[in-house]
């Protein structure tokens, strides 16, 4: 009977290749299969669908009501077949590589219309890492969805040529070269779209082929498209159409042009499912979810895992502790990360617009140095002879082509001095030191290398420097970077060319100063993220601090926004129920401001989560006014409290202390505005709202927390006769950097083990969620407020290469608050902005590459 019912739920397979899994069904009850077979049939394909739809990864959150009728790949396969083939031949490993890319191609295609609908318009966003293969998945998207019907493959990629050629050149190899019969082509390398004669003709059904058209977000281009596939339009009820849209955030979202052009596109397209892809997803969780026809992504969101071996932000730049995790679990990045001085930033971009015609940059130090170490690491990497064979660095300081272009003669007359140079002894000398400096930063162990020295890349230096090539990629340039022709070594100077999608490959280098003003921009520019496979030990940085803070803080945000997407997940929400949060920065916008006029401020609250203190200003009067505010704390608390001391330990509790002291400590004490959870007027807020709402918080417990009395840094007075021992808390940094900067960001304050300093017994080894639960237990209605003093010198521990002192003109006081979790919260409004979702029923960067006609 097994081989029977077997070889029945082939032929409904089969069947499903020209209907929906209703009309397989119907054609079985016709061929008079018995009703008890059927159902197992019908139990068979339910069960696998069921199985796809709940695969641990890739993490989904879907509209309730979307059926998931994909299976996974068949015998009969043409196009994903010949994929994993082309995978493997270029080095890919089945295991886990192309069995990760199998299972979260199959879950997307699973969350697509089947082809055989008689009309649908599905909305569906893929967020992934930057440099992470975003277009292998949508490649293998495509070839799965080519093997099941879809007909119709258009992908807009990017609003530069060059990307468009790029994804152009990957498709051709990956999809039409296997299979040239199946496919036809409207676009080349070298041409986007061109209108041919007799549209019709692509989509008649006698013509079985699929077609591939490759475009940018160019406004001729799409309104020649899109009247194109007009002139068709009495032949495309049967052309299931796939749309990516690579960058999705990059045009596409609240643009006057290239938005409706796509949305025209779509409109002509009876059968049609957009899928966006991007990393940096913020414009696209914007969007007004009630508006007709847009993008915002109402039947999926699919959050792709971080693939084994990436280079990602936390990687280089660590980030900050999210709500109910340990800090000290959280990894402060690799010390891969080289200050620019702000007083170089006039020398190699201009300041002012007015500027940019007579500008002349300048090799500053920093600069030269970069250039210097890029050659070392080229060299490294050939002596180790492992990984890509292409080794590029990047120079990214402004985004005028006027400015790229004049640095080619500085760089150019430092690769002729060096070569010249490079045996004398003043030359080796300065570049072994510079050379081992490096190596003793960042181990080669950590990541499975093995160690260079600088006696053995000496050798391939000379041939590093004479192959090296000073490229000028941008829009006014006929430079390009070409990576089909035999190894590379380059210089690329360039700006928006450089920053959207394009890979760099075999990026070790990166000099970064260009000015941003938003999230998404921010991200794309980091090119230095992807895979190092060979030298993930090498690849270093150089920005100004000021840039480095705001890459950690992208880091936070975008694990935050991760976090976000699996916990509604778990939720059972779906895309138009659940708005995912975008934590905002007072420097940075989160996209540009038609991208978030649709956005509304995120309600949040304080329950369950432990907030502290991580930055601070350095100078006597700042300092002094938190000082004061601490000991006006702690008087009162004294006064009004039940004071439980322990010297030894380094700590006292003051117990049952009124809110109001608590309350007049935030108006009193200065939070760094970069600390925005430590928000002294939403923490005021939240406060009061709890006290009227529930009668919560209207006592507090307040800790110090420090060192034993008379340990080697000396005491901090809170009042007469408290007194605990100072504590180091270095800052971020390394000691060998131009010190500029004022504020001192020192990541980490509070210990899991201090959240818990009021609960009784040895709390030590309690988890987090723990900790909550006993706190809940024993003191539902309470919060905590824990004081430390921090030496103002707090020199870093031995080993700590990411750290250095503190440095401050006077001890630091640091803040910690932890809030009992209630069983139902009071929201207030928070610094986060999400899409505004109340309309639904539930029933800057240079754009003039989108809308010129030459760039077309």
């Amino acid at each position: 009977m097994s081989d029977e019912i077997d070889a029945k739920y082939e032929v409904f397979q089969n069947l499903l290749e020209t209907g929906t899994p209703e009309e397989a069904v119907k054609s079985l009850e016709i061929l008079g299969l018995q009703d008890d077979v059927i159902q197992r049939i019908r139990d068979r394909h339910e069960q696998r669908v069921i199985e796809i739809r709940e695969m641990d990864e890739p993490h989904v959150v879907y509209a309730g009501n979307r059926y998931t009728w994909y299976t996974g790949p068949r015998s009969g396969d043409k196009c994903w077949p010949a994929l994993v083939e082309r995978l493997l031949a270029s080095g890919w490993d089945q295991d886990p590589a192309i069995d990760s890319l199998d299972a979260a191609s199959t879950k997307i295609v699973s969350l697509l219309s089947h082809p055989k609908e008689r009309a649908f318009s599905t909305r569906g966003l893929v967020v992934g890492y930057v440099q992470s293969g975003k277009t292998t998945n949508f490649t293998a998207v495509m070839a799965k969805a080519a093997d099941r019907g879809y007909k119709l493959f258009i992908v807009l990629a990017g609003i530069h040529n060059g990307l468009r050629r790029q994804t152009q050149a990957r498709l051709v190899q990956q999809l039409i070269e296997p299979n040239p019969t199946r496919w036809a082509q409207l676009t080349d390398l070298d041409r986007d779209f061109v209108p041919t004669a007799n549209a019709a003709s692509f989509f008649g059904k006698s013509n079985r082929t699929h077609i591939l058209c490759v475009v940018k977000k160019n406004a001729t281009v799409l309104r020649k498209f899109a009247d194109w596939l007009q002139s068709a339009s009495q032949y495309l009820g049967d052309c299931p159409a796939l749309v990516i849209d690579d960058e999705a955030d990059q045009a596409t979202v609240a643009t006057k042009t290239i938005n409706p052009l796509i949305r025209e596109v779509l409109e002509v397209l009876p059968k049609s499912a957009y899928v966006g892809y991007t990393a940096s997803p913020f414009a696209n969780l914007l969007i007004d979810p009630s508006a007709d026809g847009d993008f915002y992504p109402r039947d999926f969101v699919v959050n792709l895992p971080k693939p084994f071996g990436h280079f990602g932000t936390e990687v280089v730049f660590g980030r900050y502790a999210l709500d109910g995790e340990d800090p000290e679990d959280v990894d402060d990045g690799y010390n891969m990360i080289r200050t620019v001085p702000e007083s170089d930033i006039e020398l190699v971009r201009p300041l002012r617009r007015v500027d940019v015609e007579t500008f002349q940059p300048e090799l500053t130090p920093t600069l030269r140095t970069a250039v210097e170490y890029f050659w070392l690491s080229t060299a490294a990497r050939r002596v180790r002879g492992t990984g890509v064979k292409h080794s590029t660095m990047l120079i990214h300081t402004s985004v005028n082509t006027v400015v790229h272009n004049r640095f080619r003669k500085p760089l150019e007359d430092l690769r002729h001095g060096l070569r010249a140079d490079l045996h004398s002894a003043d030359a080796q000398s300065r570049l072994r030191k510079l050379w081992d400096a490096e190596s003793s930063k960042v181990s080669a162990a950590a990541f499975g290398e093995r160690t260079i020295t600088f006696d053995e890349l000496l050798v391939e230096l000379p041939g590093v420097i004479d192959d090296c090539k000073i490229i000028m990629d941008n829009s006014s340039s006929e430079d390009r970077l070409d990576y089909e022709s035999g190894p590379v070594v380059a210089i690329a100077v360039g700006g928006n060319t450089l920053s959207r999608g394009l890979t760099l490959e075999g990026l070790s280098v990166s000099y970064f100063v260009r000015a941003v003003s938003a999230y998404d921009t921010l991200l794309q520019m980091g090119r230095w993220f992807g895979y190092r496979d060979g030298y993930a030990d090498l690849p270093r940085i150089w920005m100004t601090d000021e840039l480095q803070d705001w890459f950690r803080h992208l880091s936070t945000v975008e694990t935050e926004m991760r976090r976000d997407i699996d916990l509604y997940m778990t939720e059972d929400k779906d895309p138009l129920t659940f708005a995912v949060r975008v934590r905002t920065h007072p420097a940075l916008r989160v996209t540009a401001a038609a991208k978030m006029k649709d956005a509304v401020r995120a309600m949040s609250a304080y329950g369950g989560q432990r907030i502290q203190t991580r930055y601070f200003r350095r100078d006597e009067t700042w300092l002094g006014t938190n000082q004061t505010a601490a000991t006006t704390l702690v008087a009162r608390a004294k006064a009004s409290g039940r004071h439980e001391p322990d010297a030894k330990q380094g700590r006292h509790i003051f117990r049952d202390v009124p809110s109001e002291h608590v309350i007049d400590f935030l108006r009193a004490y200065q939070f760094h505005e970069k600390s925005q959870e430590c928000d002294s007027d939403l923490l005021i807020r939240y406060i009061e709202r709890r006290k009227k709402e529930a009668g919560s918080l209207t006592t507090w417990n307040v800790a110090l927390v420090g060192n034993p009395v008379d340990s080697a840094l000396g005491n901090f007075d809170f009042a007469p006769d408290v007194q605990v021992g100072r504590i180091v808390r270095a800052r971020l940094g390394s000691e060998d950097e131009v010190d500029e900067d004022t504020v001192a960001d020192i990541k980490t304050l509070m210990s899991r083990r201090d959240a818990a300093v009021d609960l009784s017994g040895e709390n030590g080894k309690l988890t987090e969620s723990e900790i909550k639960e006993k706190r809940l237990d024993e003191l539902p209605n309470t919060g905590l407020i824990v004081l430390y003093p921090i030496d103002k010198v707090s020199t870093p521990a031995p080993g700590r290469t990411q750290r250095r002192a503190l440095d401050a003109d006077t001890d630091v006081i640091g803040v910690g608050l932890v809030f009992p979790q209630p069983d139902v919260d009071s929201p207030i409004e928070w610094n986060y902005i999400s899409a505004d979702l109340s309309r639904i029923d539930i029933e800057e960067e240079d754009f003039s590459a989108v809308v010129s006609e030459e760039s077309a």
